[in-house]
């Protein structure tokens, strides 16, 4: 990511979502400014976006969208990358996506990044 021409830390978010909920999940962490590359392209929304298999198994003070309490489920997600240029902004974008996520508890991660 070297060249990006700017000061301000840079953060990779990761989440997991049912397809039925990405279009809402994408819209709240993009309208929070992530997606957002700095530079001369003002390049906004962007993100990678894969399909896969999540898996998990609600325990018993679970309030799960997707199965039933101790059952072992597998469920269709999609999983999406995007950069979040500054702290604020990608603090922002966790809580967006938290608000806008189906989950009780959304899986993602916060990666810093380092500028080579």
């Amino acid at each position: 990511m070297a060249g990006l021409g700017s000061a301000s830390p840079r953060f990779k978010l990761v989440f997991r979502v049912p397809p039925s909920a990405l279009a809402a999940c994408k819209s709240a962490i993009f309208a929070a400014g992530a997606g957002r590359y700095p530079g001369p392209g003002n390049y906004t929304e962007c993100c990678w976006t894969t399909m896969g298999t999540g898996q998990f198994r609600p325990g018993d003070a679970a309030n799960p969208h997707i199965g039933k309490v101790g059952e072992l489920e597998e469920v269709p997600e999609a999983r999406v990358e995007t950069l979040c240029v500054g702290e604020s902004v990608v603090r922002k974008a966790v809580e967006a996506l938290k608000k806008a996520h189906p989950y009780e508890e959304p899986g993602y991660e916060v990666f810093r990044l380092e500028d080579i």
